[in-house]
């Protein structure tokens, strides 16, 4: 779940990260990425891949669009919006998912977080940013339910790699949102949380949403913050880390996605590709009650000679 390089929605102007400062102060090359201006690298494309790999890589994703869907049949929508079953995650969980068209292609794929009973915030990519905004706007309209774009209040930094909790629990200002509010609870709610888990979190004492998720096949995090907080964060969790943490562009998150087998929007997964072909069979819901969008042209398949992607390991 990335954006490829060069992708611009028509009408976009230029757009500048609130990382963008901290960017070029550490010399880093930038590439268009949907009408953003991001990292593409800092060092090389392999160094920052075995940062990762190896101890941990500082990504920022502010890039990426925010859209909350809130109301008393927010999962009941949801469940009709997109190929899972959004109504199954509990407070805390996230989950992969899909927003098909209704011939069955692809539109997005999503990470979506449930953060209350009535509360979801789903993470698109940022080219799609407003088109899974309209979309979930029109297949939400005969439910109880409203959808928010909250893309630019919202700032996303991604620390991965097998380094990356104790990284997170030696960076001082976390706490855990509610009374005690210390770094002590901090530390011990990130150890136990699950794959797929997000907490609600302060970081000197504003909130923070800390998601146990990524797109690098690596253990890791991701911090979403408000935009005027993401500096500060970002110097934080690379002065706790020093040499272990190293700051990566999107080129290297494109490589490690890649090795690890992780499908890129745009390239593995179109319009004019069915999620079984690319391998996602499994992650469209056939089991759930009521019609969902696209669900007839799933159950019909792919026509007869479609291709079909294959993974190849050296």
């Amino acid at each position: 779940m990335t954006d490829a390089p060069g992708t611009t929605d028509p009408g976009t102007t230029e757009r500048r990260s609130p990382l963008d400062e901290v960017h070029r102060a550490a010399g880093a090359s930038f590439t268009d990425f949907a009408g953003w201006q991001m990292p593409v690298r800092y060092s090389s494309d392999l160094a920052e891949h075995h940062a990762v790999r190896e101890h941990a890589g500082l990504f920022d994703l502010s890039h990426m669009g925010e859209i909350l869907v809130v109301g008393p049949e927010a999962s009941d929508a949801l469940d009709y919006a997109l190929a899972g079953k959004l109504s199954a995650i509990v407070e805390g969980q996230a989950k992969y998912s899909l927003l098909l068209a209704r011939d069955g292609g692809v539109i997005d794929d999503l990470v979506i977080y449930r953060t209350g009973p009535d509360r979801y915030m789903v993470v698109a990519n940022a080219a799609n940013r407003h088109v899974v905004a309209e979309e979930l706007r029109a297949r939400t309209a005969p439910f109880e339910a409203d959808v928010f774009d909250e893309s630019d209040d919202i700032a996303l930094v991604a620390l991965q790699g097998p380094d990356a909790l104790e990284v997170l629990q030696q960076t001082p200002g976390f706490g855990i949102e509610g009374p005690g509010n210390d770094q002590e609870d901090f530390v011990a709610a990130v150890a136990a949380l699950k794959y797929y888990r997000a907490i609600a979190a302060t970081w000197e004492g504003e909130p923070v949403l800390v998601a146990r998720t990524g797109y690098t096949g690596e253990d890791g995090f991701e911090l979403y913050v408000a935009p005027e907080r993401a500096k500060a964060l970002w110097e934080a969790l690379q002065e706790t880390g020093g040499p272990r943490v190293v700051p990566c562009g999107l080129a290297s998150r494109d490589t490690l996605r890649l090795e690890a087998g992780m499908p890129l929007y745009g390239h593995e997964l179109s319009r004019d590709i069915l999620p079984v072909q690319a391998g996602l069979g499994r992650v469209v819901a056939l089991t759930k009650d009521g019609d969902f969008v696209g669900r007839a042209a799933i159950e019909q398949g792919p026509a007869e000679g479609a291709p079909v992607l294959v993974g190849i390991t050296a």
